[in-house]
């Protein structure tokens, strides 16, 4: 369905704006300012919608304990993603910039709300704007179903491994539903459903709620490269997609800056230096506030009892060699002979 969009867009918008494209000069050379920071850091903040456009490629990572070869198949996944991204993107903005109106104020103040339906409405009218809209929105609700996808099964994962409050209730496996983690599906939903309310209090609502996205996962993926390049590159064990030991290193130590800058971005009011209750980014609130509460719920209780993954396969599942690489990791053991029968709590929801 995106490719749809895509064609439909690279399509439409040129011939409907025939009559009035921008040339080429307008679309590579010219820059404009409608903020009051600097040109030169708007330019940077203008790098947030890229950084968030990109930002579900490790849903891959989340699918793979369902994916065949995952060792391959995830990080082929996630440079497909973002390269894709890259290439289409560019086309597209492209062709925007050649169709939109250079009154770019009127564009950004469009009395639909949304800037590119205005776009849409230059270039195609009234009847194309409601036809494209629609394939828009059908796509980000399919855009959504597939997050939900990814983000169940994350849920699931940490509630298999007891990391999140009611570990319990969202752990199970229903058997009736095909072997899917259903309740950690309709958790995901609920909680999609209350934060999806809460950008209909206020446009900074949905910007800080949009930028927490960026944040979050920026932390989610800095981490992990930081702790293995500053404690655990000896103990690192390369998979078969690898750069190799003279470019693996600083690759890492380029994501680790290119996260930190983005996530910094992300805490910045679009708007100006100066801004209004109104205008200002919560980001750093609503962010400050999940990552401490995060670290409070370990420090007071987790880290009492949390001890990392945990294996859910019998040892009989396992080859030796298998079991001999999990006990040196430290790994738990969470299948005792009483509770094999078990493995994967299924519920029959």
């Amino acid at each position: 369905m995106n490719f749809v969009v895509i064609a439909a867009t690279v399509i439409a918008l040129p011939i409907g704006a025939r009559n009035h494209r921008n040339n080429a000069h307008y679309i590579f050379a010219e820059t404009a300012n409608l903020t009051t920071w600097p040109t030169g850091w708007t330019f940077m903040l203008s790098w947030l919608s890229p950084i968030w456009t990109i930002g579900a490629f490790d849903s891959c990572v989340h699918l793979s304990e369902e994916a065949t070869r995952p060792n391959k198949a995830v990080p082929f996944g996630i440079l497909t993603s973002i390269g894709s991204c890259w290439f289409f993107g560019f086309i597209i903005m492209i062709v925007l910039a050649a169709s939109i109106n250079p009154d770019l104020e009127s564009v950004t103040g469009t009395k639909f709300g949304q800037p590119m339906a205005q776009i849409y409405y230059d270039a195609v009218g009234k009847n194309g704007t409601i036809g494209l809209m629609c394939l828009l929105f059908l796509t980000q609700f399919l855009m959504g179903i597939s997050i939900l996808v990814a983000a169940s099964r994350q849920t699931w994962a940490f509630s298999r491994d007891g990391a999140l409050p009611f570990s319990a209730f969202f752990r199970p496996i229903s058997q009736r539903f095909g072997f899917i983690p259903l309740r950690a599906i309709w958790g995901c939903a609920f909680l999609a459903v209350v934060l999806g309310l809460l950008t209909l209090v206020a446009p900074a609502a949905a910007q800080a709620l949009f930028s927490l996205a960026v944040a979050g996962n920026n932390l989610a993926w800095g981490v992990p490269i930081f702790a293995r390049v500053v404690w655990g590159q000896k103990k690192f064990v390369p998979g078969p997609f690898y750069t190799g030991d003279r470019f693996s290193v600083p690759i890492a130590w380029t994501a680790i800056v290119f996260l930190v800058f983005g996530t910094l971005l992300a805490m910045f009011p679009v708007g100006g230096p100066n801004p209004t209750p109104e205008s200002m980014n919560y980001t750093v609130v609503i962010t400050g506030a999940v990552w401490i509460g995060a670290l409070t719920y370990y420090y007071a209780d987790a880290r009492n009892w949390f001890t990392g993954p945990k294996i859910t396969i019998a040892d009989e599942q396992l080859t030796e060699e298998q079991q001999v690489a999990i006990r040196a990791k430290g790994f738990e053991e969470i299948l005792t002979t009483e509770n094999r029968g078990n493995a994967g709590e299924g519920c029959g929801c």
